[in-house]
């Protein structure tokens, strides 16, 4: 029993102090997790036996998806056969796990990259004939040997009746995963490249939706419209009235699906506000009448076509046509949201509060109720937006900051909002803000319930663009009043 007694002491003694040394460790943080082993390539998976493990795909079955897209672009093979084999290949990725299909993408990145050998020796070529007779065909050289196995890849992969939507959806479904996976990235670059070719405004249709359009097109407006929800069929019905207008644009090879459309709507002045054009009981306007036409909504609905620009298309297009329609449209503006401006307010509204003087910075706190009012304060002041009087120190500072945010604020070159960055872009200019011009749940979250006008006047719209290419940004007379407060 002593014995006993002895071993089961020293043994019990030995556990307390390796879970004493097991914690003290966690807590002094000596126990560093292993890092994990980097993830093997596609050259190196394929000429394995076994999978590893976090590998979707065994090496076998990597051969043998590898075989059936190389036999997509084989070169004794048609175009139309190409296409045919193509669609099988889509529908073994339409049943396969999203892991498999990661594998796949990584094939077509690592196994039909551009020849670097012969990439190099044409860059070397062109390099040596540069300002002589032989650079036009060394700079032709060079082009041919930068179109990748890749490139003729996804090319067959367009060629049957749905491979342009298959794609797009393998574009968008891949987006996500490029921050975690940079090998994913020369996939990624191509189809942007070949997207932005084969989606040109050439090859866009631009038609009108209304009422009457099929009800198939009528529910992807419901499901695409990323400004303003549609809450009910009387919403949509309103926003489809004949005193407005929606329009998209559209590619033979996507039937009945609007790749961006924008809703319009034709009144007598400026809107301030985007309560009344969502209001179902409002009676329509006398388009006849109509002197303005307002862009209250723009919506792209593919992701997978993220970094293709239509809007600057769309918005020319529409407004030769309704100049078309109606002649008496003088005014061409829109009412739109601000999204990024409280996320920015909290980042450097202190930073603004200091360009307020002593008399500012006393009013403020007054309006506050605290002395020297700090950035917590205004934004749990500016919480209650819609409650603000119109002499309000706060509602003042939110102007001038959201002035300043449209109308000064720069990243690269860029506005940083990125509606602002859309419609600047495209040669608008920032001509108003809207206090309470959108007081749903949504706008008070984004912008306290602040809107803004962005005005296209058509014969000032290059100079616009020149404008924001030197880093100035177009603003009305009453915004840039509002930035030198």
């Amino acid at each position: 029993m002593n014995a006993a007694s002895t071993w089961i002491s020293r043994n019990v003694g030995r556990l307390r102090s390796a879970d004493g040394k097991a914690a003290a460790a966690k807590e002094e943080g000596a126990a560093a997790p292993k890092a994990a082993a980097p993830e093997r390539s596609t050259h190196e998976r394929l000429q394995a036996t076994l999978r590893k493990s976090g590998e979707a795909l065994s090496p076998r079955a990597l051969r043998r998806v590898l075989a059936d897209l190389q036999e997509v672009v084989a070169p004794r093979v048609s175009e139309i056969e190409g296409g045919r084999r193509a669609q099988l290949v889509a529908a073994w990725y339409a049943e396969a796990a999203p892991e498999e299909r990661r594998d796949m993408w990584l094939l077509m990145c690592e196994q039909f990259a551009p020849d670097a050998t012969r990439f190099k020796s044409a860059q070397q070529r062109y390099e040596a004939a540069a300002g002589t007779a032989d650079a036009p065909q060394a700079e032709a050289h060079l082009r041919r040997a930068l179109v990748s196995p890749r490139t003729r890849l996804l090319q067959r992969f367009a060629v049957f009746p749905e491979g342009m939507r298959f794609l797009v959806d393998l574009r968008a479904e891949m987006l996500p995963q490029l921050k975690g996976d940079k090998r994913l990235l020369p996939l990624e670059a191509e189809l942007e490249q070949l997207f932005a070719t084969w989606f040109d405004v050439a090859f866009l249709e631009l038609k009108r939706l209304s009422w009457d359009s099929p009800a198939s097109l009528i529910e992807k407006l419901i499901k695409y419209e990323a400004v303003h929800d549609i809450r009910s069929w009387a919403d949509l019905k309103n926003r489809l009235d004949s005193d407005r207008r929606c329009y998209g644009f559209f590619h033979p090879r996507l039937p009945g699906e609007p790749l961006i459309f924008v809703e319009v709507a034709l009144v007598n002045e400026i809107s301030e506000s985007i309560t009344p054009l969502l209001d179902e009981s409002a009676a329509p306007e006398d388009i006849k009448r109509a002197t303005t036409a307002i862009f209250y909504s723009i919506s792209n609905t593919q992701t997978g076509l993220r970094g293709v620009s239509f809007g600057d298309s769309l918005i020319k297009h529409v407004v030769e046509t309704l100049t078309a329609e109606f002649p008496r449209l003088r005014t061409f503006a829109t009412l739109s949201p601000i999204p990024g401006f409280r996320s920015w307010l909290s980042k450097n509204g202190a930073a603004q509060m200091e360009r307020l003087d002593d008399k500012q910075r006393a009013e403020l706190g007054r309006a506050v109720g605290f002395e020297p009012p700090q950035l917590t304060h205004v934004l749990a002041a500016a919480d209650n937006a819609l409650e603000l009087p119109p002499k309000s120190p706060v509602r003042q500072l939110l102007l001038q900051c959201a002035a300043r945010y449209l109308g000064r604020e720069l990243n690269d070159g860029k506005p940083v909002d990125p509606v602002a960055r859309f419609h600047l872009g495209n040669g608008a200019r920032v001509e108003r803000l809207n206090w309470a011009g959108d007081p749903s749940a949504k706008g008070l979250k984004q912008s306290f319930g602040l809107m803004v006008n962005y005005v296209y006047d058509l014969k000032r719209i290059d100079r616009h663009r020149g404008m924001l290419a030197e880093g100035r940004v177009p603003v009305s007379s009453d915004i840039d009043g509002l930035c030198r407060d």
